[in-house]
């Protein structure tokens, strides 16, 4: 049976009419990655496969200090609970082979230990002695020079213990540099506008605390997928990037929050990227800030990312710094907003080889601005 042809000809049906139709070009999608480094500076690196387990071993308060708070409290548990009962046996045996736990024994024979009857007695004797708690019942005689020992091992493994335990506390508290980069903020995007008749790439950094950062600098990464000329696929190609402090060779002062700025010229891994291709492509900038905390000497470093997204073309940061009776203050509430500049959407080789391009940029923009003077008086009149 054939089929039945249709009333509208083939060549007018949907699916004919969308073949001839006109499709404009367009940019291929940026492919959906895994950030490198999350905007809170954690890195999104997970780690499998590792064979050498015992090297962690090797470094067991860096590794104590790792670890999650759930997992060290119960370590820190244990290892005094496991030492207690290795001393409390170690007094139960003394005890015992000196006959302390007989029932029979003589009452004019002197213990080793005095009111030690039982493996409890033992436990709390040993918990006294390591914690010098001391509540007078149960004390060391001189009959046994073997207890006299175990009082020395035990006091001085538990002043071992102490240290260990006591500063793997203290360093994942918040005395330590983690907790001092809390307060160290970048803003939420990065902006690509002109200055000094150049396309540059900026940010903004600043820190919360009154208490300054010693030798504060910034270091830039771009982080991008690589393919060399050999073939070779380098997944996380990490490139330096020059900033205007970096060129100094000073580092910043950062009593006041700055904006941070990379020239992009011929040296820039950003340089052949125009408005739209920079949208479509899937580097990623890290911003590193680190320094030297006045108040307890540490070094602490900050981090952040920016993603293609994350990033505005032809926008600035508004000022946040203003003079208020003598004092400089600042407006936090602004310190991410950004304000639309007039910039070219091409890339800064094109720029370099047409500077045309900005002037007449600049001169559209201000004629656009005198337009919109001119219409706002004449509403008003």
């Amino acid at each position: 049976m054939l089929a039945r042809k249709s009333i509208i000809p083939e060549e007018f049906a949907l699916p004919g009419l969308a073949s001839r139709m006109l499709r404009k070009p367009v940019f291929r999608d940026r492919v959906n990655k895994a950030r490198f480094i999350a905007k809170s500076g954690s890195c999104n690196l997970a780690h499998k496969n590792i064979r050498e387990q015992g090297r962690f071993l090797q470094d067991v308060f860096t590794t104590l200090v790792d670890l999650k708070w759930r997992f060290t409290l119960v370590i820190f548990t244990m290892t005094f609970l496991c030492s207690w009962l290795l001393f409390a046996m170690g007094w139960w045996l003394v005890a015992f082979a000196h006959g302390d736990l007989d029932p029979n024994r003589e009452p004019d024979i002197e213990q080793c230990v005095t009111n030690g009857k039982s493996f409890t007695s033992a436990f709390l004797f040993s918990i006294e002695v390591q914690v010098t708690i001391g509540f007078g019942g149960r004390m060391i005689t001189e009959q046994c020079p073997t207890a006299i020992m175990v009082l020395i091992l035990q006091n001085i493994a538990g002043l071992i213990i102490n240290g260990i335990m006591l500063g793997c506390i203290f360093m994942k508290t918040g005395a330590v540099a983690p907790a001092r980069a809390e307060t160290l903020i970048f803003s939420r995007h990065a902006v690509i506008a002109v200055r000094d008749n150049r396309l540059c790439f900026m940010t903004r950094v600043g820190d919360l605390r009154k208490s300054m950062i010693i030798g504060a600098a910034v270091r830039l990464q771009v982080v991008r997928k690589t393919t060399t000329p050999e073939g070779e696929v380098i997944p996380i190609h990490q490139i330096d990037v020059r900033t205007e402090s970096a060129t100094a060779g000073n580092s910043i002062f950062l009593l006041a929050p700055l904006i941070i700025c990379h020239v992009i010229d011929r040296d820039s891994p950003l340089y052949d990227l125009s408005a739209a291709e920079l949208q479509c492509s899937d580097l990623e900038v890290i911003v590193i800030l680190e320094g030297v905390v006045e108040t307890t000497g540490i070094t602490t470093q900050a981090r952040t990312s920016y993603v293609a997204e994350e990033i505005q073309w032809g926008h600035r940061f508004v000022p946040i710094i203003t003079e208020e009776e003598g004092v400089y203050s600042v407006d936090h509430s602004k310190f991410g907003n950004t304000a639309r500049v007039a910039t070219p959407r091409c890339s800064a080789r094109e720029l370099d080889e047409k500077p045309s391009i900005l002037i007449q940029t600049l001169q559209k923009s201000e004629l656009s601005h005198q337009n919109s003077l001119r219409k706002r008086n004449s509403m008003r009149r």
